[in-house]
C-alpha cells in the first residue's frame, strides 16, 4: 500500500509517498525560516497561507521523483494536531478532499507520533520496546514505548520546553529567528562554565522538566552584566549561549538517563527538532554507552516537522492493525491541542 502524507501543523509544509512494505518512496520540505524570520517568530495567518501556496507544487515534486502517479496512491495521511489550528486545516482539508475525491481512505495523524517514529526511517532501527526523548517545539516528554500506538507517559515539561528555552533565550540576546539554532553555533565559541545558571528539576523525584526559570535566570544575568559594564562583548554573549546550552542538554541527558534505569530498558530514541542538537547526541551516545544500552535519532532531515515522518507513522498504524481503512465519511476535524496518550491503541 502506497500512503501520501501531508504535514503543515507549523511553520514547514512536508509532503511524502511511503509504502507499507518498501518504505519511504520520496518526499519534499519547504521551510517558512526566511519569511517568519522579519517579524521574528511564526506568524500563523502568514505561515496556513503559504502552505496553500506551497503544497500543490510540492506533491506534483514528491509524484515525480518517485515516478508514481495519483492512481498509484491507496491511502492519505495528514497531521491532525497539535499544531496551529489554521495551518493544520491546510494540510487536512487537502487530504480529505484528495481521499474523497479518489474514493481513499484518510488518515489522521497526530504530529507526536510522526516524531516518535521517526528513528525508525533511519538504519539500524531500534526494536521496541524503548524510551523516547521527545524534544520538539513546545513539547519536551519521556514516553515509554512499547509498540505502534502503545505509548506511556513518563515525565513531560511543566512549563516552556527545551526547544521554547533555545528559543526564548536566544531572543533575550537578540541572536534572531530561529533562535535554538543560532543559539547553538555561538555557543561553540563560548565557555560554558564562565557563568553559573540553575539546572530546573535536575534532582526532583520524577522525570518531568522546566524550562521557564533559566529563560529568568539568562534574563537576570543579561541585566546585571550591562549594568556592570554595558553592552555584552562578543564573548560575553558565546559564554551566556554555552552556559544556556549546556544547562539544557545536562537536564535532558540526566533524566534520558533515569527515564533508562527506572524503565530498566536498554534503547533510548531521541525524537524532535532539538534531537538534532550536536552536544545532546555526543552526551546521550557517551550515556548509554556507560549504561550498556544504545540511542537512536531520526537522520538529521527528519528532526524538524516533516511529511515523511507522518506518512510512515500512517503506514506503522496501517500495518498495525489500527487504522479503518473501510471509513469512507471523510468527516474531520483538526486538534491543536492533543494529548499523544489518546491515540494510544
Amino acid at each position: 500500500m502506497i500512503i501520501i502524507g501531508f504535514e503543515s501543523s507549523c511553520d514547514e509544509t512536508g509532503v511524502a509517498l511511503v509504502c507499507t512494505q518498501r518504505g519511504l518512496l520520496a518526499h519534499a520540505l519547504h521551510s517558512q525560516i526566511a519569511m517568519h524570520r522579519e517579524y521574528g517568530g511564526v506568524v500563523p495567518e502568514l505561515a496556513s497561507r503559504d502552505h496553500i501556496q506551497r503544497i500543490l507544487p510540492l506533491t506534483e515534486a514528491t509524484l515525480g521523483q518517485a515516478g508514481i502517479s495519483m492512481d498509484d496512491i491507496d491511502a492519505v495521511a495528514y497531521t491532525a494536531g497539535p499544531g496551529l489550528a489554521g495551518a493544520l486545516l491546510v494540510g487536512a482539508s487537502v487530504a480529505q478532499a484528495f481521499a474523497w475525491a479518489r474514493g481513499l481512505p484518510a488518515i489522521p495523524v497526530h504530529h507526536l507520533e510522526g516524531h516518535l517514529l521517526s528513528p525508525l526511517l533511519a538504519q539500524p532501527q531500534p526494536q521496541f520496546p524503548f524510551v523516547a526523548l521527545l524534544v520538539s517545539g513546545g513539547h519536551t516528554q519521556l514516553m515509554r514505548v512499547d509498540g505502534v500506538g502503545k505509548y506511556e507517559l513518563l515525565g513531560e515539561t511543566l512549563d516552556d520546553a527545551a526547544g521554547e528555552a533555545f528559543d526564548k533565550t536566544a531572543k533575550l540576546m537578540g541572536l534572531g529567528y530561529p533562535g535554538g539554532p543560532a543559539l547553538s553555533r555561538l555557543a561553540e565559541q563560548g565557555d560554558a562554565s564562565r557563568y553559573d545558571l540553575p539546572r530546573p528539576l535536575l534532582h526532583s523525584h520524577d522525570l518531568d522538566f522546566s524550562f521557564s526559570g533559566l529563560k529568568t535566570a539568562v534574563l537576570t544575568r543579561l541585566k546585571n552584566l550591562e549594568k556592570e559594564g554595558g553592552a555584552l562583548s562578543d564573548a560575553q554573549r558565546a559564554d551566556l549561549a554555552a552556559g544556556t546550552e549546556a544547562v539544557i542538554v545536562d537536564v535532558l541527558a540526566f533524566k534520558a538517563v533515569k527515564a533508562m534505569k527506572q524503565t530498566r530498558l536498554k534503547r533510548l530514541v531521541v525524537a524532535g527538532g532539538v534531537g538534532a542538537n550536536r552536544h545532546l547526541r555526543a552526551r546521550l551516545v557517551e550515556s548509554m554507552a556507560k549504561l550498556g544500552g544504545e540511542v537512536f535519532f531520526p537522520p538529521l532531515e527528519f528532526c524538524t516537522d516533516n511529511g515523511a515522518m507522518i506518512a510512515f507513522a500512517a503506514a506503522q498504524r496501517v500495518n498495525a492493525g489500527l487504522v479503518d481503512l473501510t471509513d469512507d465519511s471523510h468527516a474531520f476535524t483538526v486538534k491543536p491541542r492533543w494529548d499523544l496518550q489518546d491515540v494510544c491503541a
